[in-house]
């Protein structure tokens, strides 16, 4: 178990979900942590050093260990810190935990930006797609106030930071309704329940300066294009 005096410090980005998760973690576990901000795309000297196999945030620096990726590190915080876990205990439902978060971040994310930027005539089509995705989210959050129960675990984070934080920003400034509330009743629940967690509203990248970066960030690509 982690000592309190011992160090741990978090690069990271203000609008990477990937780095905004980890923070969740490490607030609701409440470990004292140094916060060093990365100028994405910019890559630093430190996180070439402390990452030089993915060169992304995040990046957790516990003592000298270095971990990256945003699943392992909370999946090395919650075992580190053993209070408030994020995992469950059952085995077959922490697999399912990871399954689902895997699913966010591999199968939603690919197709919930990019292609909606880049579709022209069938926008219709990729939005289809999503909604089909989300639909599955939709059907495992029913009846629970979080996806891990009474409180936030770890696909509450993981889906947290991307949906309604992350790619629900982007499609605000493409003018796209992604989740309708008649349509998703149970997703907007959720999401409202995530509103009143004070260390997710902490963690959450301030919403019009984050739109307005999202806008940045759709032009430029449309330019490639």
């Amino acid at each position: 178990m982690a000592k309190k005096e011992e160090s741990v410090k978090l690069l990271g980005f203000w609008i990477s979900p990937f780095s905004r998760r980890v923070e969740m973690a490490l607030k609701l576990k409440g470990v004292p942590y140094e916060y060093l901000e990365e100028d994405l795309p910019k890559k630093s000297t430190l996180l070439l050093e402390l990452n030089p196999v993915h060169k992304k945030v995040p990046v957790l620096v516990h003592n000298d260990k270095l971990l990256s990726e945003s699943h392992v590190i909370l999946e090395y915080i919650d075992q580190t810190w053993n209070n408030n876990p994020i995992l469950p205990h059952d085995p077959y439902e922490k697999a399912m935990v990871r399954f689902w978060a895997k699913f966010v971040d591999e199968q939603i994310l690919p197709v919930g930006f990019m292609p909606l930027v880049k579709a022209e005539k069938g926008i219709d089509v990729a939005i289809e797609e999503i909604r089909e995705m989300l639909m599955f989210l939709e059907k495992e959050v029913t009846g629970k106030d979080f996806f891990g129960g009474k409180t936030i675990g770890f696909l509450d984070m993981v889906a947290g930071s991307m949906i309604p934080f992350c790619l629900a920003r982007a499609w605000e400034c493409m003018g796209i309704d992604m989740t309708p509330e008649d349509t998703f009743p149970e997703l907007n629940r959720w999401i409202k329940n995530l509103n009143e967690v004070e260390i997710v509203r902490e963690c959450i990248p301030p919403k019009e300066k984050h739109i307005e970066r999202m806008k940045k960030i759709i032009e430029r690509a449309k330019s490639t294009f």
